[in-house]
């Protein structure tokens, strides 16, 4: 799987400096008073090329990490803001949860009796 994407990411970048090639921007480089031309042309747009779509990898690893820290600073935000809402709201819950302590209480009761003769049988 890794392979084959780095094979088509190589492709990809083939490509871009094909157009790159093909189709000159219209930027012009000047090296001692003189225009380039020919092959060192097309070297200089191509390590431009490159060098820039290095850097856009670089930043894109830089934002991922980035992102990640402030979604785990806000989950973190999240659950404490949870966490105090329970607060709050639990002594208004107390009169419901008191039945339902009873009733859980009745059926563990009830299962392990019948859990304990299984057992035994």
């Amino acid at each position: 799987m890794v392979r084959s994407v780095a094979l088509v990411l190589v492709l990809v970048l083939l490509a871009m400096l094909a157009w790159v090639a093909l189709h000159s921007s219209g930027v012009s480089i000047v090296v001692n008073g003189r225009e380039l031309a020919g092959p060192a042309k097309f070297a200089a747009e191509g390590w431009g090329l490159l060098v820039g779509i290095v850097g856009m990898f670089c930043a894109a690893i830089l934002l991922t990490f980035v992102f990640a820290g402030i979604g785990l600073i806000l989950l973190g935000a999240f659950v404490l803001a949870g966490l105090l809402l329970v607060w709050l709201a639990f002594p208004f819950l107390l009169p419901l949860l008191i039945p339902l302590v009873i009733v859980w209480l009745f059926v563990a009761a009830v299962r392990g009796k019948k859990g304990g003769a299984a057992r035994d049988g």
